[in-house]
């Protein structure tokens, strides 16, 4: 093929709606942990598989084993066979497309242009379709799935996907479902008028049989203390599937909310005698006896320090076991550096926020977090006040709105006004405290610190500038 040609299949490739065209970046996941997650939905789920062999497949090419990734997409083309065979066409679109750019990056550029052509006859036979693309809500469900399996930041884009979708078939069951676990992930917990518990509802009672569904609408109920009638819906869940990773996973997770940590080990055991290797296992069940460690020094005063050492190794060991399992599972990080502090292997803590602060794919919220519990590490354990410091600011110069940007501005707030009514004549500590007063909305207490700031240190052009916005705001 030559130079011009190659140029006009790329064109054609770009203009494709498929896994290659969705922005869905390696960077964002640990792909042999998200590999292994989606070969266990293949061998749970009994219904249509087609989004999974789509997904596995590219997860194969940015794992450069072009061969499986092929292999997956054949499995793709029988389940469209076995499950729409009047549709076949309109449901292999985003298979072609996948083998179109695979085979194109094996260098086999003729079998690539092969399926873009199978790919442009078939959008000529779609009303509405353009050349290369067709607006059909499957395939917009399939990149919300796809976005979805990549991580919280693209979990707006996926938000949109299943609205898009569900535009053109809204009591489709497979739609709601996405759409509902997408707002699920998205929202807050303990939301009193919550959405992703409407939308839960409206999703379960289209499919009762969805027992991931089920396990996270239970979940939401507790979240608005409505735990008994969300215990129904986990008791249903696991007389359906009682072997299923996932459905004794978020069991467990209720249970243990609960206060039932007995019963929330036994289901994650379960789980984990189904398939060891999952991150997020090894996390919860971490978390368990993280609980269960509370609980202990709730109930004695002076529990016996064979029962806590013994707690807190548990819990070490098996958030040791996620961290290295995914490395990018960032409450793992945050969690494991807080057992070490429990523990007072303080150099063990130091490496592991080190390691937390390296994650690529943090989004502002897990920023705060990072920041906060640092500098408490900072402050409480190292005694190292002016670090401390700093990182609580760095938490706040991330968007507000977060849970943790709160607690930064309230840590900083503290720390600041003790050094100052220890008599610090440092401007830095009244120009920090000015900034926290105008993040709280606390105007005139904000221009007296930038004042005293000023006298410190008169010439600073920061300290000038906030004062002079402050007081423009006044007289506005």
């Amino acid at each position: 093929m030559g130079a011009d040609s190659k140029d006009s299949l790329k064109s054609s490739l770009l203009q494709l709606k498929c896994y290659f065209t969705w922005s869905l970046l390696k960077q964002d996941v640990e792909l042999d942990d998200l590999e292994e997650k989606i070969d266990h939905q293949v061998e749970f789920f009994t219904k249509s598989r087609l989004t999974i062999y789509n997904l596995l497949s590219y997860i194969c090419h940015l794992n450069n084993s072009k061969e499986k990734a092929l292999a997956n997409l054949q499995k793709a083309e029988e389940e469209v066979k076995r499950h729409h065979p009047d549709e076949i066409a309109r449901r292999s679109l985003v298979t072609w497309g996948n083998y179109a750019w695979i085979y194109y990056h094996m260098g086999r550029y003729e079998e690539a242009q092969l399926y873009v052509s199978k790919v442009e006859n078939s959008c000529k036979k779609l009303p509405g379709a353009s050349r290369w693309k067709a607006q059909l809500p499957e395939i917009y469900a399939e990149e919300g799935w796809a976005l979805l399996k990549f991580g919280k930041k693209y979990y707006e884009r996926a938000r949109t996907c299943f609205e898009n979708a569900l535009q053109g078939e809204p009591n489709n069951l497979e739609f709601s479902a996405g759409y509902a676990i997408t707002v699920y992930r998205l929202e807050s917990p303990f939301k009193s008028h919550s959405q992703a518990l409407r939308l839960l509802k409206r999703a379960a009672e289209l499919d009762p049989e969805n027992t991931f569904i089920v396990v996270l609408l239970a979940l939401k109920l507790q979240d608005v203390k409505r735990t008994e009638e969300g215990e129904r819906y986990i008791e249903e869940a696991l007389k359906q599937t009682p072997a299923v990773p996932y459905t004794l996973r978020y069991a467990a997770k209720f249970y243990r909310r609960k206060g039932e940590v007995d019963k929330a080990v036994e289901l994650l055991r379960k789980a984990l005698a189904v398939t060891p290797n999952p991150a997020i296992l090894h996390h919860q069940l971490a978390v368990c006896y993280r609980s269960e460690l509370a609980q202990l020094r709730e109930a004695v005063r002076h529990p016996p320090e064979e029962q806590v050492d013994k707690l807190i190794q548990l819990s070490i060991s098996h958030f040791k076991t996620a961290v290295e399992k995914n490395p990018k599972f960032f409450y793992s990080h945050i969690d494991l550096a807080k057992m070490y502090i429990e523990a007072n292997r303080y150099e063990e803590a130091e490496e592991t926020f080190q390691k937390a602060f390296q994650i690529n794919i943090l989004s502002h919220g897990d920023k705060q977090e990072l920041h906060y519990f640092y500098g408490n590490f900072k402050y409480f354990q190292m005694k190292e006040e002016s670090e401390a410091i700093e990182h609580y600011l760095e938490g706040l110069k991330s968007r507000k709105g977060y849970y943790y940007f709160a607690k930064c501005k309230n840590a900083l707030r503290m720390l600041l006004e003790q050094r100052i009514q220890g008599g610090s004549t440092d401007a830095a500590d009244f120009g920090r405290l000015g900034l926290v007063h105008h993040l709280c909305g606390e105007t005139h207490q904000a221009i007296q610190c930038y004042e005293q700031a000023l006298a410190l240190q008169p010439d600073h052009q920061d300290y000038l500038s906030a004062l002079c916005e402050l007081r423009l705001s006044i007289s506005s």
